[in-house]
């Protein structure tokens, strides 16, 4: 990785302290790096009191540089006479191993440099749990007992992180020469979690996307996993800058004794179905985004405790007791870090307008759930039949016994169709299923009244954007007549249902109180688009914008490319037949031309 210098928050003049954190731009270092940003220098020593004085511009505040992974590098001797401008180093080792190198060179390289100081200088290497993960309990009969810092001198380290130990003793061992002019620290970490996620963002997207119909945990998942948030232990970073504590070997983790099933599950309840399915550990390499070092994080079994954090360093933790117990304030911060923000579209329009083409290329492009009423009913009806015949409780089976009974009797009053309270409530609880809140929705057709619409929308975060879609009578009729006939009958389309239907539309459409009426007073403005002179689908992606959601995988976008490619095909060969039909058409009005002129000569 060649490094490259990078400032944040340069604007403080010559109060401010500065702060080197190597590969800025990695998960970890990035969002400690944001998190010091925003500190003044010395407020954690107020145990979160602030101090007018602190907050002042006069404040002695965090100026932040750092090396930017795969830019221009720098050379060593150049890195050093940076590193030797700063108050405070911090080599971060938790995520790649290939940067152990440099900060064994760092620290030595400033060690070597120690009589040129300008003023004193802290180092902190943040380095992980697996410098820990082949120790054994102090005490065989009892493994419950967590680890601690005193158990330093037992620690052992997995195989594959012996150049981490090493790395550790190096720092420590140079921190004792002059410790008035370098004060060295080391901070072991736990798995990170929180904000974007990282190591377990496989089961956050997983969950989320909804693609697999449970999320894998890879193995038994009965290991205990130390984990701390990214924020507190950034906060661990500031309290050790602004309090130099005599101790000098920290355990950053939470206080939480979650195991890796405990977490997964927890994902997966809150963001997907909650299902989740044991798999060995070897079919995590078919996934493709768990790497093999990342499977020895995630088989890692500890019970460590942070006793110097809480007691020489008073951390305020934002989430002491774990990913478990915090995980509605770690999954916001996931979506909003990654912008995974639902879309939700109401989409309307007069019957035979193109809703459900619209809605299904909708959904493919900003990849959201299709609510047909239909569809949605039909798909209600089978879970239904399907809790009645799987029988997993006597709850679950007489609930969906009572529910399946009501709505069939309530079909028969209604020559098939169920009246619209059933439907309503089958909607709304389609609206509020976890795809649809996750990924957001196109609902197709429906609500057709105000007084539906009301039922449904009286709270307007359930909605983004509402498209009514148009086009006159007339080529509405026109494009009903170029159906074939079975495909007009299945849709209800035959010249008396069509006509029927349409005339119906209009009517409601022009009540006092129509269903568009509704929508502009939550404020929701419908956005009107004649599909007979536009792009409609290119017109309603300029509207709502980007996608906010994962992108295509390298398959879905080829098969998208394939698709546009097949779509400007047909393009293509329908503009040949009109215009050549238009050419027939121009000849034979010539041809009638001249015959009349024949016969008037």
């Amino acid at each position: 990785v060649a490094p490259k210098l990078d400032d944040q928050n340069q604007s403080f003049g010559s109060r401010s302290k500065r702060v080197f954190l190597n590969n800025i731009d990695s998960y970890s270092s990035k969002y400690i790096a944001q998190f010091l940003s925003s500190c003044v220098a010395g407020e954690s020593r107020n145990d979160g009191e602030e101090d007018e004085l602190e907050r002042s511009s006069e404040a002695t505040r965090f100026q932040i540089v750092g090396t930017v992974a795969n830019k221009a590098s720098l050379s060593r001797e150049e890195l050093l006479q940076r590193l030797m401008q700063c108050d405070v180093i911090v080599y971060n080792i938790t995520e790649h191993t290939d940067l152990i190198d440099e900060a064994t060179w760092a620290i030595s390289a400033l060690h070597s440099e120690i009589e040129h100081f300008g003023s004193p200088k802290i180092f902190i290497l943040l380095s992980t749990i697996m410098t820990w993960a082949m120790t054994k309990p102090a005490d065989p009969d009892e493994p419950d007992i967590p680890l601690t810092e005193d158990d330093y001198k037992r620690r052992r380290p997995h195989p594959n992180f012996k150049e981490h130990t090493s790395t550790e003793k190096l720092v420590l061992k140079l921190g004792k020469t002059k410790k008035s002019k370098l004060a060295t620290y080391v901070v072991t970490s736990g798995l990170q979690y929180g904000m974007g996620e990282n190591i377990f963002h496989f089961f956050f997207k997983t969950a989320w996307l909804g693609e697999l119909s449970s999320v894998p945990v890879f193995g038994p998942g009965t290991n205990v996993i130390p984990t701390i948030h990214i924020h507190d232990l950034a906060r661990v970073v500031q309290n050790i800058i602004d309090r130099k504590p005599k101790t000098h070997y920290f355990i950053a983790v939470d206080d939480s004794k979650n195991t890796f099933e405990d977490i997964v599950k927890t994902i997966a309840s809150t963001l997907g179905s909650g299902k989740t399915e044991n798999i060995p550990k070897e079919d995590a390499y078919g996934t493709k985004a768990i790497t093999e070092t990342d499977l020895l994080y995630l088989s890692v079994n500890l019970q460590t405790e942070s006793v110097f954090l809480k007691d020489r360093l008073n951390v305020h933790s934002e989430c002491e007791s774990g990913i478990v117990d915090n995980i509605l304030q770690v999954v916001e911060e996931y979506k909003q870090t990654r912008q995974l923000l639902p879309i939700k579209i109401c989409l309307l329009g007069p019957p035979a307008v193109g809703k459900s083409s619209v809605a299904v290329k909708l959904c493919r492009y900003y990849k959201l759930h299709h609510i047909d009423v239909n569809e949605t009913i039909n798909e209600k009806e089978e879970l239904l039949e399907g809790n009645e015949k799987t029988r997993e409780n006597e709850e679950m089976l007489i609930g969906a016994e009572a529910q399946l009974k009501t709505l069939k009797n309530n079909m028969l009053l209604n020559d098939g169709q169920l009246d619209d309270r059933h439907v309503m409530h089958i909607i709304r609880e389609k609206l509020n299923s976890k795809p649809c809140r996750n990924q957001g929705f196109v609902l197709d057709g429906y609500p057709k009244t105000y007084t539906q619409a009301k039922e449904l929308f009286h709270v307007s975060k359930h909605l983004n954007f509402v498209v009514s879609l148009d086009a006159t009578d007339e080529f509405l009729k026109e494009r009903v007549r170029s159906l074939p006939q079975n495909v007009a009958e299945e849709m209800h389309y035959t010249q008396d249902e069509f006509t029927a239907s349409l005339a119906k539309f209009r009517e409601t459409l022009a009540e006092d109180e129509s269903v568009l009426d509704y929508f502009d007073y939550l404020e929701i403005h419908p956005e009107h688009i004649d599909c007979e002179n536009v792009d409609t689908v290119e017109k309603i992606i300029k509207t709502v914008g980007r996608p906010k959601n994962y992108g295509l995988s390298p398959e879905e976008m080829e098969e998208e490319r394939k698709r546009k490619e097949d779509e400007r095909h047909l393009q293509l060969k329908q503009e040949e037949v009109e215009k050549e039909l238009r050419q027939r058409l121009e000849n034979d009005k010539m041809t009638a031309l001249l015959e009349e002129w024949v016969n008037l000569t």
